[in-house]
């Protein structure tokens, strides 16, 4: 990408994906990819078996995921630059770590003697982070957790992220870990329109035609399916992963606050008081503007660059 970023800035990344839930963390993974300051050292498929089978999709979901993020690879010529683990298939029943391999590279990545900051940002559940800081509750110290989940300020509730793994979740804001939240009521007004897509995206390459494409069958499987709710809306979308990107490319110091420590309640998903645990940041503002511009204009770059590389 065109786009000089000094090497003092950059940073390392996992990305934690529920890739094939619905539609939007195909962008996200798009945006993460595209930019220069983010050093991705893999992605994670997530399980989101819990909303999964509510929706009446079959079982399997973290592997649904795996394969949508292989397409969205091969799609973008990056099979083979970007490594992709499998993450648990289930939701954690209990606080107890199980060995597996995307925990495994957290931990690997995460005891190297590099002195970049490492952030796991995780458009989904927080399962796989949770996995990791109970294997290795040590690496709390080294390792920045972003998360798009948990139910709006000061009561919470359901939240679709936070219901596939409320143990993970609790087991995460538990830890010593650095925790950012970017809760529903901010990760939802990412809104734009497919008339925008559709000529922002969708003309650049075979990823922009794809990222369209599986918007525009997801909205058409969805209205059929939920013809009762106000979801979808038809013609907008929310691209409610992205901030996870946005707050890695400029922090918003002016739109978090620091809040005190919390568990979510087990049945009703409410955040309950706990100032014994650690205090962390929850963003009240992520600018919309800048973070569908920001992905829109490196898609475009992205497309050029390869057809300047077929030339």
């Amino acid at each position: 990408m065109p786009i000089p970023v000094p090497e003092e800035k950059k940073v390392r990344v996992f990305v934690v994906t529920d890739a094939k839930n619905e539609a939007d963390d195909q962008f996200a993974i798009v945006h993460a990819l595209l930019s220069p300051k983010l050093e991705v050292k893999g992605i994670i498929s997530s399980q989101f078996e819990n909303t999964s089978l509510q929706m009446g999709r079959p079982a399997g979901s973290m592997k649904a995921g795996l394969i949508e993020i292989n397409h969205i690879l091969s799609l973008m010529d990056m099979s083979e630059d970007v490594a992709v683990y499998r993450g648990l298939d289930l939701a954690l029943e209990s606080a107890n770590g199980i060995e597996n391999e995307a925990a495994r590279a957290i931990i690997t990545e995460a005891k190297k003697d590099d002195p970049r900051p490492l952030f796991v940002i995780s458009f989904g559940p927080l399962t796989d982070m949770a996995n990791a800081l109970l294997l290795a509750p040590e690496i709390g110290e080294k390792v920045t957790s972003v998360w798009i989940g948990g139910g709006d300020y000061p009561k919470g509730g359901w939240e679709y992220n936070l219901s596939n793994d409320p143990v993970a979740a609790n087991a995460v804001f538990a830890s010593n870990v650095t925790n950012w939240q970017i809760p529903r009521a901010v990760y939802t007004t990412m809104r734009t329109s497919l008339a925008e897509l559709t000529v922002k995206v969708a003309p650049y390459g075979k990823i922009g035609e794809y990222l369209v494409q599986q918007m525009h069958e997801f909205n058409a499987w969805a209205s059929a399916r939920f013809p009762d709710i106000n979801w979808p809306k038809g013609e907008s979308w929310s691209l409610g992963d992205n901030p996870a990107v946005t707050v890695l490319l400029d922090e918003h110091e002016y739109g978090y606050r620091e809040q005190s420590g919390i568990q979510f309640a087990k049945e009703s998903f409410e955040y309950v008081q706990h100032d014994e645990l650690k205090s962390f940041r929850v963003y009240t503002f992520v600018d919309p503007r800048f973070t569908l511009e920001d992905m829109f204009s490196k898609i475009q770059l992205f497309d050029q660059l390869d057809k300047q590389s077929r030339k």
